[in-house]
């Protein structure tokens, strides 16, 4: 009689690779209000977004004239955090600055 734990398993051990999709990208728009000042959808790209100064002054310009503007394209989860940022510190002072994000 033999032992069945005791003794090695013989046969072919299979690797199987997973395939790693690349996370779905959304764009983050700022949406245009006419209490919030331009200075501060200006320091908003550039804080919280990460644009130069010339950058967020463009993008400024353009939600002024558009009605929103792309201020980047992230993760779900980034995107999502950064649109909290932007909520946050838009209430903090006083302004009804938002923000709305697409699927890219």
């Amino acid at each position: 009689m033999a032992d069945n734990e005791n003794t090695p398993q013989r046969g072919v051990m299979e690797k199987t690779r997973q395939k790693t999709a690349k996370p779905s990208m959304y764009k983050v728009f700022l949406l245009n209000d006419d209490y919030t000042t331009m200075e501060f959808v200006v320091e908003v790209l550039e804080s919280i977004f990460g644009h130069s100064k010339v950058q967020a002054t463009s993008i400024m310009l353009h939600v002024h004239r558009n009605g929103k503007g792309l201020a980047g394209v992230y993760t779900r989860e980034i995107a999502e955090t950064k649109i909290a940022r932007v909520h946050a510190v838009a209430r903090e002072n006083g302004y009804p600055l938002k923000c709305d994000m697409e699927k890219e």
